[in-house]
């Protein structure tokens, strides 16, 4: 989860919003990835969905039964839908998603079991620290503009 952090942590530097994810199979790290929407232009891209497909990449399926994702916030609607088609063996997640969480938090679309397939959770792993980075975010965000044409001095 620490790995996670580190990608929300890049994510933050590049002015994304600090969500970080990573793949593992076993005790190997075969994925990392971090939001990538305003690099983009993809509202796709977001750390679980690009941190799925390079897990894929390496792995040469798309089939990721074994693999885990760790991810620093509750995957969204999208998100966690890739993980119920990738097969996703687990879901590890840090800060939980009261407004768009589709791990339990608003639904729990991947444990639902009409579905063909359900993920295991781990919630709130690293929480406070991955709330703490995501508020640094958006304060930084509403300080710019609430500033933005002001002149300051």
């Amino acid at each position: 989860m620490l790995l996670a952090l580190q990608q929300a942590e890049e994510a933050f530097k590049l002015g994304e919003i600090p969500v970080g994810a990573v793949a593992v199979q076993g005790e190997a790290l075969i994925a990392r990835a971090h939001n990538e929407k305003e690099l983009r232009q993809d509202s796709t891209a977001h750390a679980e969905i690009l941190a799925i497909q390079r897990a894929a990449q390496h792995l040469a399926r798309w089939r990721l039964d074994d693999v885990t994702i760790y991810c620093t916030l509750e995957p969204c609607s999208m998100c966690a839908g890739a993980m119920i088609n990738a097969r996703i063996k687990r879901l590890v997640y840090g800060s939980r998603d009261e407004k768009a969480g589709a791990a339990g938090s608003v639904i729990d679309l991947v444990r639902y079991p009409g579905l063909n397939h359900m993920v295991e959770v781990t919630p709130d792993v690293l929480g406070p620290e991955s709330t703490l980075l995501l508020k640094r975010f958006f304060a930084q965000l509403r300080d710019r503009d609430t500033f933005k044409g002001e002149d300051v001095t």
